[in-house]
């Protein structure tokens, strides 16, 4: 009797750090970097009142992966002064509202919310700087726990405009660094791949 007790309390002790160290690689924050690259167009989508929806899609590659990025946003219509923003010479306008997905490859999703955000146009040289916060509000896949959060600083040219010379479609390239936490593990994101 006493054997098989003790065979017992090693099987419990056993799964007890098995499920302790899966628990441990799901809490771990991992730091990430992704570079990405696309384009920005207005929308005639309301995301809230006195402002313009902008339609970003980009892709790129990291240390989660390659993915695709669509990002839905609402900037202030009237521009404000700030004297960070080209030595208070540019146009900053101030991003309102947010949200955006990841699409790794494997169809794995992260799903992310804008938090703070800003875009400072320098009209000397033609571009603007974006700088926006975002924290991760889950997804699917290997993401279905992840949380966290993440910085995009990009730049966006103007390659088009529409008939009253505002910018209607520009490109985007830029970066996103953060945590990430509660992804699955490497072994999960090369069978998503296969």
């Amino acid at each position: 009797m006493r054997k098989h007790e003790a065979q017992m309390k090693h099987i419990v002790t056993m799964a007890l750090m098995l499920n302790l160290g899966v628990a441990a690689v799901y809490a771990q924050q991992k730091p990430v970097k992704m570079t990405l690259s696309g384009t920005n167009v207005s929308t005639t989508i309301d995301l809230q009142p006195d402002t313009v929806t902008d339609d970003v899609n980009l892709a790129g590659d990291g240390t989660l992966g390659p993915f695709t990025y669509h990002e839905l946003h609402a900037d202030t219509v009237t521009p404000q002064s700030s004297p960070t923003c080209v030595g208070g010479t540019g146009l900053y306008i101030p991003t309102l509202a947010g949200g955006a997905v990841f699409r790794f490859h494997g169809g794995s999703l992260l799903t992310v919310e804008l938090t703070e955000g800003a875009l400072c146009i320098d009209l000397t040289a033609g571009v603007a700087h974006f700088a926006g916060s975002y924290k991760i509000t889950g997804g699917t896949g290997r993401f279905k726990s992840a949380s966290g959060t993440l910085t995009l600083t990009s730049t966006v040219s103007p390659v088009l405009f529409n008939a009253s010379n505002a910018p209607a479609l520009l490109t985007n390239t830029g970066e996103f660094t953060g945590t990430v936490s509660g992804v699955c593990g490497e072994e999960d994101r090369q069978e998503e791949q296969q």
